[in-house]
């Protein structure tokens, strides 16, 4: 039988906060975005803030009417890419099957391991222990044989615990618990299963399968085998190459915009991040999803497949401005995004003639260069012309807007 962990820093931003400064330690301390610049919501909090109710993702007055004495300080993206590394590292020294599930969480298969160690409830134990003393902050670990239920289990006891749920004993832990809690059901598949009157992960796991199936599909099949503990997807090898299906950015400009020459600023800008992103982990899009966001909070998307692969900043700017010219624009725009999907190996790079190649290789140098330049010395060490006319948008981009949460 396999034994699987999943490991969940607790608060984490809060947490590396507190940690870096102790003043905060006995204080109502959240992470929260710039007011200023329309991110004036609540990223994360301490565990005395979240007893006072304040939520991730709630507006920061709203969070201040329910804890007057709250804290607020700004995220430090980069100390927390700091200090998860330095968790994970620890992770790798008890097994290589270690896979993230965010910055601050991931699985890992112990089974391996076992040979070294009594349990894997005292891997758990002493990771807990390593992490609390080596890193300052604490883990809750959900120790089980297959991923879903390591999960569930790291969710139901925090901070600084670990839950064990075994075969013997996952229909009195895990059934009574509401269907909500189950790894892969949203709050509009928990309401159409709550429509069908079931409520509980019990009621889930007793129902008819074929019911399931036909309401939901193949994810129907997914959501009983999960309930009934039958899920046996791998804990991937923490060094494997993972092609994810999309990479993307957006922003919440500090004011709205019609004009469209800023408008595409903006868009050179997230496709340079983007693009960054692609280099760095050797991907090539075959197409870009383009979205805005008007100030009347309405929103309005599509995408396009390209005729050949890329991974430069210039070439999707040029796709998503396509985009943005076909899409009726109403009224002016607050947020805009870019994503590229349809990632590949980057040896799959297409070129159309000798002359393309001709300019795609000098392209190439040059993108090169500016990456290592702004991986020593920060995005905003280069910047486009397009920004430099804008100072407006400039001033409102920042390397921590477009630092992925995702390892």
């Amino acid at each position: 039988m396999r034994k699987i962990l999943h490991c969940d820093a607790n608060n984490f931003y809060a947490s590396v906060e507190c940690m870096l400064d102790p003043s905060l330690k006995d204080k109502y301390v959240a992470v929260s975005g710039n007011p200023d610049k329309r991110h004036g919501i609540i990223l994360a909090k301490n565990q005395k803030a979240k007893e006072c109710g304040i939520k991730t993702g709630e507006v920061i007055w709203e969070a201040k009417r329910k804890c007057p004495q709250l804290v607020l300080v700004p995220p430090q993206y980069d100390k927390y890419v700091y200090y998860s590394d330095k968790i994970f590292d620890i992770y790798c020294q008890y097994t290589d099957r270690v896979e993230p599930f965010g910055i601050d969480e991931c699985w890992l298969d112990v089974t391996g391991s076992m040979r070294l160690f009594k349990s894997a409830t005292a891997i758990a134990e002493e990771l807990r222990e390593r992490i609390k003393k080596e890193i300052g902050i604490t883990i809750s670990v959900g120790v089980s044989f297959n991923k879903i239920f390591a999960k569930l289990g790291s969710d139901m006891k925090k901070p600084d615990a670990t839950t064990v749920i075994t075969p013997q004993n996952f229909r009195q832990k895990v059934w009574p618990l509401d269907v909500s809690d189950l790894l892969m059901i949203g709050r509009k598949t928990s309401d159409k299963l709550k429509d069908l009157g079931i409520k509980t992960i019990g009621d889930l796991a007793c129902t008819d399968p074929q019911i399931l199936i036909k309401k939901f599909g193949i994810n129907g099949q997914k959501m009983y085998d999960n309930a009934n503990g039958l899920n046996d997807d791998d804990v991937r090898l923490y060094y494997d190459k993972h092609i994810p299906k999309s990479i993307g950015n957006s922003t919440t400009m500090p004011k709205d915009v019609t004009s469209r020459d800023e408008i595409k600023a903006v868009v050179m800008a997230l496709s340079e991040m983007v693009a960054v992103r692609l280099r760095k982990y050797g991907f090539v899009a075959g197409g870009i999803h383009f979205g805005v966001r008007y100030n009347d909070l309405t929103y309005a998307g599509k995408q396009c497949k390209l005729p050949f692969k890329i991974n430069s900043a210039s070439s999707l700017c040029d796709g998503a401005m396509e985009i943005y010219d076909s899409i009726k624009h109403p009224c002016p725009i607050r947020l805009l995004s870019v994503t590229a999907f349809d990632l590949s190996s980057g040896d799959e790079v297409q070129q159309l003639s000798f002359f393309d190649d001709e300019k795609s290789q000098k392209l190439r140098r040059l993108d090169k260069s500016l990456d290592e330049i702004r991986g020593k010395y920060g995005y905003n060490a280069l910047k486009s012309a397009s920004l430099l006319e804008h100072p407006f948008i400039t001033d409102g981009l920042e390397d921590s807007d477009f630092l992925p949460f995702k390892k």
